[in-house]
């Protein structure tokens, strides 16, 4: 039925639930939610699955049986009504009532109909006061599979002795009921044929989920494609509408280091892996500034990610000072112009990188960049200044600028930066950047290892 989460073989399921005195009356609420959570997740009928539960403590009481409730609603109703018996710990009486009423057919069990599951969850949180041993053996001999879930001070062998191979699938542990929803995926999981991995979210697409018997494929909305990888989406297909024109400007002064600087130098060839650089799409430049502003290569000397790449991997280390006011003025007169590779029309993007306070004045030559239509992204790490970062990015400023003590911290910049560049745009002129920014948290997660 529609809303259904997953389609289950014909199963015959029985909940052996522990209340004994040493299940405390809140705690065994928390087991009644975890049977509740399990029995939604369920496709319950009387042809598909029947579901009973059994309450034990010294003695054993057959809350509803399998014959007793046709439809889910039923059921949770039910189950919200159990109370504790509050007495002694007869595990092994309990499964013996399951293995030779609960499962019959005057309860409603279907017997050896074929292709109909037998399946005892037993949850546990103490040592029985009887032998499990043979009378679980014999339940597994019947058919009945066995899961059995021990909470806190639980005896790990007794679970072992009643649980059906192989035991990693079947023997389960949580430190207190508390905690005990956590396995409830797995269980929703263990009587699911055809799971509907769309509607639980257990899919990682990145716009829309399409679910298929068994599976789901990924699908992408109007004006966007999707990737080779199956997964993620980019606005738009190809030609000059996703052109992108991209300059890096990168602080070179002492301060940063060598070894921070190689970082660097890794970070920017991650994002040029991210790019479809061509002489139609993305084209990228990199300029280094310490006292001096130096131009690496102009945006479109490369035509191809391995030669952008070589080219950043070969770059030396200025090693001076903190100049970003005369990079900055470098970058608006010379880095976008024509001469130097930029195109008209096409998208124009700055991406500064500082660790430091500069040594000039920046105001002028950051208001122009803005001014000139650049999307100017500001990244500080270490000693940079904010109030600068700020002065050199682009408004929305806050969705411009970023800044971190240290690259431990820096993955947290992606997150902020994905789905922000594009902002009033048609994103079918952007495409590139689209691609950049998605790829930017992973990107910086490798940076930081």
């Amino acid at each position: 039925p529609p809303g259904t989460l997953c389609r289950t073989k014909p199963t015959d399921l029985v909940f052996i639930l522990d209340s004994s005195r040493s299940v405390r009356p809140h705690e065994f609420e928390k087991m009644k939610v975890f049977v509740s959570r399990v029995i939604e997740a369920l496709d319950v009928g009387p042809n598909a699955t029947r579901v009973g539960l059994v309450n034990y403590g010294s003695s054993v009481r057959s809350e509803f049986s399998l014959r007793s409730h046709q439809g889910k609603a039923a059921l949770l109703q039910a189950v919200r009504a159990l109370r504790p018996l509050s007495t002694g710990t007869m595990t092994g009486l309990a499964i013996q009532f399951a293995l030779s009423r609960a499962f019959s057919a005057a309860e409603g069990g279907r017997g050896s109909a074929p292709g109909v599951k037998k399946v005892a969850i037993v949850v546990t949180d103490g040592r029985p006061q009887d032998g499990v041993q043979d009378v679980s053996a014999r339940a597994r001999a019947a058919g009945i599979e066995i899961f059995a879930i021990g909470v806190g001070r639980v005896d790990m062998g007794t679970l072992r002795q009643m649980a059906s191979e192989p035991l990693d699938e079947h023997v389960d542990y949580v430190e207190s009921y508390s905690v005990i929803e956590k396995l409830t995926h797995k269980f929703q999981e263990a009587f699911c044929v055809v799971s509907d991995l769309c509607a639980t979210g257990d899919h990682d697409c990145e716009q829309l989920c399409v679910s298929t018997p068994g599976t789901y494929r990924c699908a992408c909305r109007d004006g966007f494609s999707l990737n080779s990888d199956g997964r993620t989406c980019t606005a738009c297909n190809g030609g000059l509408g996703s052109a992108l024109d991209l300059v890096f400007l990168i602080d070179g002064s002492k301060s940063v280091r060598p070894e921070n600087f190689e970082l660097v130098k890794k970070f920017i060839n991650q994002i040029v892996d991210s790019l479809e650089v061509s002489e139609k799409q993305a084209q990228v430049g990199l300029v280094q500034y310490s006292s001096s502003v130096r131009q690496e290569f102009p945006l479109g000397q490369f035509k191809s990610k391995k030669d952008i790449k070589a080219a950043v991997k070969k770059m030396s280390y200025m090693e001076k000072g903190t100049m970003t006011g005369q990079a900055l003025k470098y970058l608006v007169d010379s880095s976008f112009s024509a001469i130097n590779g930029a195109r008209p029309g096409v998208p124009k993007v700055g991406i500064v990188f500082t660790d430091g306070r500069s040594q000039d004045y920046i105001s002028d030559a950051a208001k122009k960049a803005k001014d000139s239509g650049f999307r100017m992204f500001a990244v500080g790490v270490g000693n940079a200044v904010e109030d600068e970062l700020r002065e050199i990015a682009s408004e929305p400023v806050a969705e411009h600028y970023f800044y971190t003590a240290d690259f431990r911290t820096i993955s947290k910049i992606g997150k902020k930066l994905q789905m922000k560049i594009c902002v009033e745009e048609d994103p079918c002129e952007c495409k590139s950047i689209v691609k950049f920014q998605s790829k930017v948290e992973e990107l910086i997660s490798s940076l930081q290892q």
